[in-house]
């Protein structure tokens, strides 16, 4: 019988890259169903924040404002069955199913540092497969430029859109070119476990150089467009949240630096660190803006 999403149980921690430690009885009886994905040259060897870190602590406000919120209320989304819709300049318009997008045999672990806007980080193994992989099928024609991505709008279910402090359903965008990089993912899952609901079930976007509103979760739409998209948080407060939101320490946030950052799992204070250049992938992406101006593209 093969397994949907909605039949597995995640389990409470994970420590290591692949390897379980037992927390309890609760978990010894827990299902023992998992994914696997090949190892990337693309991961980062930086140590790993626990399962338990990144499904409780996330900005995901469909299901509220709180860092805890998603975790406590997104068991209410259904995402089984599930399908992103792909159309605008594509040969192949039409709707796509996550196991057309990202089949199982073809996943990767991607070990990526995501950086939030707001100056905290993680480090978290991703499971997906690259974005340029999903868009190729669809067929990118000549005149496309920019991506454009939507997320799920469903307010009896994410109950945080009827709030209406943002423009829901949420929007992002990047550049083609940014799309098609090797290091742009659509995740289905982390560590060995399908995309828990509050990270963006069961198929969300992934670019590790940018700040993390930049990877959209729970997506429907991906839309291939020759104008820029306005994004949700770039139409809210252009001087706040730009079109690029490249992490650059050196461009502070309006309201605070973006020289350091505070690792998550690390302690209030103890975790603090540097931030570098483009997340630390400076040297894959950097060429990507040469000449421009990264204090005005921001």
């Amino acid at each position: 019988m093969k397994l949907r999403w909605s039949d597995v149980t995640p389990r409470p921690a994970y420590l290591g890259r692949r390897a379980f430690m037992a927390a309890g009885a609760a978990m010894l009886a827990a299902p023992a169903f998992g994914l696997q994905g090949r190892p990337s040259p693309h991961s980062t060897d930086e140590a790993l924040n626990s399962f338990e870190e990144i499904t409780n602590y996330n900005n995901f406000y469909e299901f509220g404002f709180g860092k805890e919120d998603p975790a406590r209320h997104a068991h209410a989304l259904t995402t089984d069955p599930w399908s992103v819709e792909i159309d605008g300049l594509v040969e192949r318009p039409g709707s796509y199913g996550v196991e057309d997008l990202a089949p199982e045999n073809a996943l990767e672990e991607r070990i990526y540092r995501l950086r939030c806007v707001e100056a905290w980080s993680m480090v978290i193994p991703w499971l997906g497969v690259p974005l340029s992989g999903a868009l190729e099928r669809a067929g990118v024609r000549s005149g496309a430029k920019f991506v454009r991505f939507e997320t799920l709008y469903r307010p009896a279910e994410m109950r945080g859109q009827n709030a209406r402090l943002l423009a829901f359903p949420y929007v992002e965008g990047l550049r083609l070119d940014e799309a098609m990089h090797p290091l742009t993912i659509l995740a289905t899952g982390l560590y060995d476990q399908p995309m828990p609901n509050q990270n963006g079930a069961p198929i969300r976007l992934v670019v590790p150089w940018k700040y993390g509103f930049k990877s959209i979760k729970s997506v429907v739409r991906i839309t291939l467009t020759d104008r820029q998209p306005v994004s949700t948080w770039e139409a809210l407060q252009p001087r706040e949240y730009g079109f690029y939101a490249n992490v650059n320490p050196q461009v502070d946030h309006p309201r605070w630096s973006q020289a350091t950052e505070r690792r998550i799992g690390a302690g209030l204070f103890g975790g603090r660190q540097d931030t570098p250049m483009f997340n630390g992938y400076g040297d894959q992406v950097a060429a990507l803006y040469s000449g421009m101006d990264l204090a005005k593209h921001y």
